[in-house]
């Protein structure tokens, strides 16, 4: 059974997109509850399993990761793709990776600092026992990265 969200739920969700530090006191002064009913809504979405912990965004490119690569990557056999997943989260620079359909098996997304850096990065995903091949997309400018967006076109 799906969690129905309400417009109190909503409200809420809006106001930790925004700043997922905020307190729950603040957030119950803002809508005019009490802080309890705060903390009892959103203790209801994460047991739902809608809210997922909190996160901060990094800017990697001040520390001076400016290169972003997405790098397909082919495997030996698609039976191998959960060992492959386990090999590339211990590569660090490798900060997303998804089991796709179609031409690449996983398709992931990785940090360097510059394209020697991510050419090591690189050559160690091509290492790793069951890559068939990679190929490589440089990002040349990020244009959206919000995964919260779609929370404000959710309908309730």
């Amino acid at each position: 059974m799906n969690y129905q969200l309400d417009d109190i739920d909503k409200k809420i969700l809006d106001f930790l997109v925004e700043n997922t530090r905020m307190p729950f006191t603040e957030i119950a002064k803002q809508m005019d509850v009490s802080a309890g009913t705060i903390h009892v809504r959103v203790k209801k979405m994460e047991d739902a399993g809608i809210i997922l912990g909190s996160s901060l965004n990094i800017d990697y490119s001040k520390l001076d990761y400016n290169f972003t690569a997405f790098i397909g990557i082919l495997l030996t056999k698609s039976n191998h793709t959960q060992e492959v997943l386990r090999q590339l989260a211990l590569i660090p620079n490798v900060v997303e990776a998804s089991v796709t359909s179609g031409k690449y098996n996983i398709f992931c997304k990785m940090k360097a600092k510059n394209t020697e850096d991510a050419k090591k990065i690189i050559y160690q995903i091509d290492d790793i026992q069951d890559v068939m091949r990679t190929e490589s997309m440089i990002s040349m400018e990020e244009y959206i990265s919000d995964k919260n967006r779609l929370i404000n076109a959710v309908s309730i």
